[in-house]
This record gives structure tokens, sequence and C-alpha cells, in this order.
């Protein structure tokens, strides 16, 4: 059988960096097949799975709804999030490094999750989002407390050509004295986006500076969508 492990190492990673690198985002080609996406999509109607349910428009997040994932994990979802840290983490390192900030994340992920525990970010934050016809998110960052992992993924777990339309991933990047540029990711089922939770570095004619990045979801047309998202450090 496949491991988390092996499949993340078999994927693209000079395209990926290239791709984050020039634009804060990267798609990775299908890691769950539709056999998996489905068992993962049912699980939201499995309340004892989560510990919280957001009604996006009580807060005016958009609209649409979202559970986030209680202790202990579904334990395949463990084994992909912490594959994916440890295959992101010298990216990350490197991307502090270039902003100037500590380049210090640990190489395993229990150890960065411990370091989250000790400075009170306690609650997993993976979770699954529901969208129907009209619903959408609005553009935003998945921050959570002080210490936060810069890079996250979405995973599609719906059939663009079956299950919904609209519905793409939105990322936007503001940058210094500049007017914001969207970028639009389209999506296969079971692939994953892979992008900036908040600032990522560009190197300019006069060295590297920091972007701000948020993203979102446009309006699904009809149909119902589902993702995975995967984030990296736990939440206050």
């Amino acid at each position: 059988m496949t491991t988390p492990a092996s499949h993340i190492e078999a994927l693209d990673w000079p395209e990926i960096e290239t791709a984050l690198a020039t634009r804060g985002c990267a798609t990775t080609g299908p890691l769950f097949t539709p056999k998996e996406c489905a068992a993962l999509a049912a699980m939201y109607d499995q309340p004892a799975r989560f510990r919280s349910r957001v009604v996006m428009q009580r807060h005016g997040f958009g609209q649409g709804e979202y559970q986030y994932f209680a202790n202990p994990l579904p334990s395949s979802l463990a084994a992909w999030r912490s594959a994916l840290y440890e295959r992101l983490a010298p990216l990350a390192n490197a991307w502090a490094a270039a902003m100037g900030q500590p380049a210090d994340y640990p190489a395993d992920h229990a150890a960065y999750l411990a370091r989250c525990h000790a400075a009170g970010q306690l609650r997993p934050t993976p979770l699954l989002l529901r969208y129907d016809e009209g619903d959408y998110n609005c553009l935003h960052q998945d921050l959570y407390g002080d210490l936060q992992f810069p890079l996250q993924l979405t995973v599609l777990l719906s059939d663009p050509r079956e299950d919904f339309t609209g519905g793409e991933f939105v990322l936007t990047e503001q940058r210094p004295r500049m007017q914001s540029r969207a970028e639009v990711v389209s999506l296969a089922q079971g692939e994953a986006v892979i992008f900036a939770v908040n600032q990522r570095p560009v190197t300019g004619t006069r060295g590297t500076y920091r972007v701000t990045m948020r993203h979102g979801v446009s309006r699904v047309r009809s149909g119902r969508r589902h993702t995975l998202g995967i984030i990296f450090h736990d939440a206050r």
C-alpha cells in the first residue's frame, strides 16, 4: 500500500516549489482516490468527529459551513498531516530566513505541535467545508494564534465534472505599493492546492520583500462542494 510519505515524496517538488515562489500556490495532482474522497466527505455528517461547527453567514465569513475535527484526528488524516508537514518544513524555514524571521521550524510535526500547545494553541485545525448552491468563502487567513506555519493545503473532495459548478479556489496577493493580484485555481477531485497562509518572500530588483496572501472560494453555482483543509498549526 502506498503510504502518505511515499506518495508525497513522489510529487514533482521542483515544480511545486517553483510555483510557490512565483505564484504563492501550487497544485499537487490527485492525492486521494474518489473512494477516499467520498469517505472523507461522508464524515461531515458524523458530528462526533468534530469539535465545532461554523455557519459562515453568522460571522460575515461568507455563506456555507465548516467543521473542525476533534482530537484524535482520523488516523489517515493525521498521517497525511504529519508527512506533509515534514516535507514542507525545509521550505518554511527557507521562507522564514528570506523574510528575516527565525528559521526554526522543527523537522518533526509532533515537535511543532508541542510548541503550539506550549503557547496555548491546543485545538486541532484540520477541517471539512461544505458549500451548496450560492455559497462562497470570503478572502481570509487561517492564523488562529501567535504561532503559524506558513503553508497549508486545501483538497477538493467533490468531482467538479459531476457534483458542482463554480466554487473556484481564489488567492490574492497584496504587494507593497501595488494593487492586489488574484490567482484562480481549478482543482480535480482528490487534488490539493498548497498555498501561503499569511506572507511569503518575493525576490525583487532591490532584494527580498514580503507579500500578504489571502484565500477564499468563489460562488458555487450549482450542486454541493466538499473540501478538506489541512492546517499545520493548532489553534487557541
